[in-house]
């Protein structure tokens, strides 16, 4: 013979209660932690180069490493041309492969890297500029991948590396360049080629507390049901009994 062992109906409704409550809570938790993911994604993600532009020494000091967050942010700089300018290879101008002409312009005891403008072919007289400067442009990284130079005694490189462009100057750079928003004489405006993404990293601590409480909602309804399964479930009785 079997006999049903059911719990109350105060126990069973309490009980019920007290999981949808854990569940709801941790459900409630999870999402918030994974919107604080996205919105930290988000933020680092915002494409910047519609705002006003600001001071560049307001985004940074000569001496400072770039930030992400940063890219693309319009700023302006005043200073002086100096010589040193190069071409940078294999650049894109209205869907043409082409050439970056870019200068060095001394703003107090350092330079920063100046895009330009964009052409066809190098020419040393679109090169050439001197003389003082107001530039308007989008901050961006200095580029550094494997790529070799195959001449590094020309004035062309293959990307814009703060490396090799400072052996060319007397005066450290900024660890940034800016791509002018107006090309000088002769050129074509540059094309902004880098705008921000967030990295792999950013807001994981967030993800990863939000499946934390996701899997601890998950684990209490699952207690939950095993103890309303166990509570219900018939009961053997001994063969010796009655």
């Amino acid at each position: 013979m079997t006999a049903p062992r059911r719990p109350s109906l105060l126990i069973d409704v309490a009980a019920a209660a007290l999981a949808l409550v854990l569940v709801g809570i941790a459900g409630m938790l999870g999402k918030w932690q994974y919107d604080a993911f996205e919105a930290d994604r988000a933020a680092e993600a915002r494409d910047l180069t519609d705002v006003a532009p600001v001071p560049l020494t307001d985004v940074m000091g000569n001496d400072d490493p770039f930030r992400a967050s940063d890219l693309g942010r319009p700023v302006e700089v005043s200073g002086r041309w100096l010589d040193g300018g190069f071409w940078v290879a294999d650049r894109e101008g209205s869907g043409e492969p082409g050439y970056w002409a870019v200068a060095p312009l001394q703003t107090g005891d350092a330079a920063v890297l100046v895009v330009r403008g964009w052409a066809p072919e190098p020419d040393p007289d679109l090169l050439a500029v001197s003389g003082e400067a107001e530039v308007t442009g989008w901050l961006q990284a200095p580029e550094a991948t494997i790529v070799t130079d195959d001449d590094p005694d020309d004035d062309v490189f293959p990307e814009i590396r703060v490396a090799d462009a400072v052996q060319r100057v007397d005066v450290d750079l900024w660890s940034a360049f800016i791509i002018s928003d107006e090309p000088g004489p002769g050129l074509e405006e540059a094309e902004l080629e880098s705008l921000p993404s967030p990295s792999r990293s950013t807001g994981i601590r967030n993800l990863l507390y939000a499946a934390e409480w996701w899997v601890f909602g998950a684990f209490a309804a699952y207690i939950w049901w095993r103890w309303r399964r166990d509570a219900t479930a018939p009961e053997m009785r001994s063969p010796s009994a009655g």
